[in-house]
């Protein structure tokens, strides 16, 4: 197995942002919060921190300053995918320079690929890192599935560590890991199937819910590595209500506007994106209140 980029939960962290600019006093406060609650790694300006809106000299000013902020407590782990794949090559060369500790690489949207393409486009990319390379598949926004018999070539790569899956298909997560399990760690990329993964043999989430429950989050996996698999489903249980209001509108919508009620920020998304509905609002809410973690 190559090594592991972290085992539990990493917070797929917003970027705070407000119509000037990234609010870096407010991502400063919620890396230094995020890392006393306990989380096991960061991911910065992937598809919750909307670094498909960042301009460029944004996304490499925020991967750079979280590197500089964690400062080694942390994995950081930056997001550099993109459907341009020179872009994709030179944003990963950037992160390894500003010292990310691995990247997340999305499948390329909009255009797409066959398997072959993808393949050649994970390999082409993992050849330019320095630091490991974890995929990304979310077939709901980029319209082509990484195969598990991808995954398996892929694995082959020395700088292809992992796969953040996020088909919501728990068939492919037990597929890809009787393929190459051995060979590449896999990680939940949606919240209400962390515990099936970690049942499959995964090594934990890439989290969205762990934006407002940090400890949360990494508690049900910390419960489940401790061999308390029932009080890991329980708590997976008792989440619930909260993922599906985190989920309710596209995600970082109502992420935002979480964190927003937890005083990190203001509740500012950029366009194509817009402030979530009144009635999903006050569900998300009523449940941060009930979780004891709204301010408002």
């Amino acid at each position: 197995m190559k090594n592991t980029v972290f085992t539990g939960i990493a917070t797929a962290l917003i970027t705070p942002m407000t119509a000037e600019g990234v609010d870096y006093t407010q991502l400063g406060r919620l890396i230094d919060w995020q890392i006393a609650e306990g989380i096991n790694a960061l991911v910065i300006c992937g598809t919750t921190g909307e670094g498909s809106t960042l301009t460029d000299e944004e996304h490499r000013d925020v991967i750079r300053y979280a590197v500089e902020r964690v400062a080694g407590r942390v994995p950081v782990i930056a997001g550099t995918g993109s459907n341009d794949t020179a872009y994709a090559i030179d944003l990963t060369r950037y992160a390894c320079e500003a010292g990310a500790d691995s990247v997340l690489v999305v499948s390329p949207y909009y255009n797409k690929a066959t398997q072959n393409g993808l393949i050649r486009t994970f390999e082409t990319i993992a050849d330019a890192s320095s630091v490991p390379v974890i995929l990304y598949n979310v077939p709901s926004r980029t319209g082509v599935n990484i195969a598990p018999k991808t995954v398996q070539a892929l694995a082959e790569h020395p700088r292809i560590a992992g796969i953040k899956e996020a088909s919501g298909n728990i068939a492919q997560v037990a597929e890809i890991l009787a393929l190459a399990g051995d060979k590449i760690d896999v990680y939940s990329g949606n919240d209400d199937e962390i515990v099936p993964t970690l049942a499959l043999g995964g090594k934990g989430c890439i989290s969205v819910l762990s934006n407002p429950l940090p400890r949360q989050t990494v508690e049900i996996c910390d419960r489940f590595f401790a061999g308390d698999v029932a009080g890991a489903a329980a708590l997976q249980l008792k989440y619930l209500p909260l993922i599906r209001a985190l989920f309710s509108e596209v995600n970082p919508i109502p992420a935002k506007a979480a964190m927003a009620a937890m005083g990190f920020g203001e509740d500012y998304l950029r366009l194509p994106l817009t402030p979530m509905e009144e009635s999903n609002r006050r569900v998300l809410l009523d449940e941060l209140r009930r979780l004891g973690v709204a301010t408002v």
